[in-house]
């Protein structure tokens, strides 16, 4: 199974909005990263996201870019911000292992789901940047592929230079 795990973009503030949807500049921001995604080939069978505005916002921007259905976007409280991260095991029991799912939400959730993929340690996400795990669900057992920051990403967009 291959796990990608998305913080959404940048918000605004809760004194500009209650709800937190992205700013123009996040809503820029997921756009450049999703077509670094799109550029890199990036497919999936499963979008998971978290209820919140900003993290739907993500998905559904990144959605539009790699071409899958909009309608198919699961929405799970196991990505809210304070869940626990076994819950997001949970969500996944049911998928083949052959699976490649996208997973948006919060810190500290995604940071805490990426150390217990890889058995402890920390891992860093940031907004809009992604990482890459290999998961083997009947082993318990992952691998860190990549982690990208959203920089690194929009590199990928055509017309961009790249570095790498």
């Amino acid at each position: 199974m291959q796990l990608y795990l998305m913080q959404h973009g940048l918000a605004l503030s809760e004194q500009e909005d209650a709800e937190r949807p992205l700013s123009p500049g996040g809503v820029e921001q997921i756009q450049d990263a999703a077509a670094g995604m799109k550029q890199l080939r990036l497919a999936f069978d499963l979008i998971i996201s978290s209820p919140k505005r900003r993290a739907h916002q993500t998905a559904a921007l990144v959605a539009e870019a790699v071409r899958y259905p909009y309608s198919d976007i699961l929405v799970s409280d196991s990505l809210l911000p304070q869940a626990d991260p076994k819950d997001i095991l949970e969500l996944l029991v049911v998928e083949p292992s052959q699976s490649h799912i996208l997973i948006v939400g919060h810190q500290p959730c995604l940071g805490r789901f990426a150390s217990l993929l890889l058995g402890g340690g920390g891992v860093t996400i940031e907004n809009a940047g992604l990482s890459a795990f290999a998961y083997d669900k009947e082993k318990a057992f992952s691998t860190l592929n990549f982690l990208l920051t959203a920089d690194q990403l929009a590199r990928f967009r055509p017309g961009r230079a790249s570095d790498f």
